[in-house]
């Protein structure tokens, strides 16, 4: 029997609620384009930082998500029809924060037969249209393991590519139900192949059950399937109709794992409580270019 721990968190994983200027004026920027943000949609805990330094990660292709992963707070359900002027929304708030570099996400649409390649693409090259100089991260869904999908995200461009496999395997069926953990690993493949170029990143959560060798086995999967980055967080309890935490992991722990990616031959690892696909993006990125320069 499992046992669930106690929901109240330890003090160094406490973080101050999001104020100041910036932080408004980005909320008022996001409404007043109709804009989401997986910051305020996930309840991301590094939602303060990032917006108080004009950084932020755009939500696409609605709020409504087609999966009903067990530790995600986005919402589940039947999405709206496409809204084609969205990527050139996304530009616009870019230009108007004045980004260099620029996170695009998005909610699962497996009703489409493209699962939103369409609408990823036309938002990378409407950002390069509008911003010259910004570099675009996206972070995409499988797209239902559809090649021809990820060939349109692909041939945008963008500087890196972003997909989680979230978790070790044995979870899957709890925590991320219709995924499947090889289809995600064969994504990350077949972008590296697709254009070298582009930089490959993937990234998982602690605190859901797994154990240290299963999490190295994901960490050997990644790099056997041309990952460039790492990114490994603790996973926080959105709500208490989500997963339980099974444990709060130490930092000893994420930076122990840090070195042995390191060791690996990943180009970037980023490994702590508050780690999150986006958060330093921009850093990882530079990193991962450094390495291959």
């Amino acid at each position: 029997m499992t046992t669930i721990i106690p929901e109240r968190r330890p003090e160094w994983l406490r973080i101050k609620a999001p104020k100041g200027e910036n932080y408004q004026n980005l909320k008022t920027l996001m409404r007043g384009q109709s804009l989401h943000t997986v910051c305020e949609e996930a309840r991301c805990p590094n939602i303060g930082e990032c917006w108080s330094h004009k950084t932020a990660t755009f939500m696409i292709l609605g709020s409504v998500c087609t999966r009903s992963c067990g530790f995600c707070a986005v919402d589940t359900g039947r999405p709206l029809g496409l809204d084609w002027e969205e990527p050139k929304r996304v530009a616009e708030a870019v230009q108007q924060m004045g980004l260099r570099y620029a996170v695009v996400t998005s909610v699962n649409r497996d009703e489409l037969k493209d699962g939103g390649a369409g609408v990823f693409a036309s938002t990378i090259r409407w950002i390069k249209r509008l911003n010259p100089e910004c570099k675009v991260e996206v972070l995409t869904p499988d797209f239902k393991g559809v090649r021809e999908a990820l060939q349109v995200v692909i041939d945008a461009k963008p500087a890196v590519f972003n997909h989680n496999v979230e978790t070790i395997p044995r979870l899957y069926r709890t925590v991320r139900p219709q995924a499947v953990y090889e289809r995600s690993l064969q994504v990350l493949k077949w972008s590296k192949e697709m254009n070298p170029a582009i930089a490959t990143k993937s990234g998982f959560m602690l605190g859901l059950g797994e154990t240290t060798d299963e999490v190295l086995q994901v960490m050997r999967d990644m790099r056997e399937h041309d990952v460039d980055i790492l990114t490994i967080g603790q996973y926080l309890r959105p709500s208490f109709k989500h997963l339980p935490i099974q444990r709060y992991v130490p930092r000893e722990e994420f930076e122990a794992l840090k070195i042995e990616g390191q060791k690996m031959g990943f180009r970037h690892v980023a490994s702590g409580p508050f780690v999150r696909s986006s958060y330093h993006a921009h850093e990882q990125a530079d990193d991962a270019t450094r390495e291959q320069a």
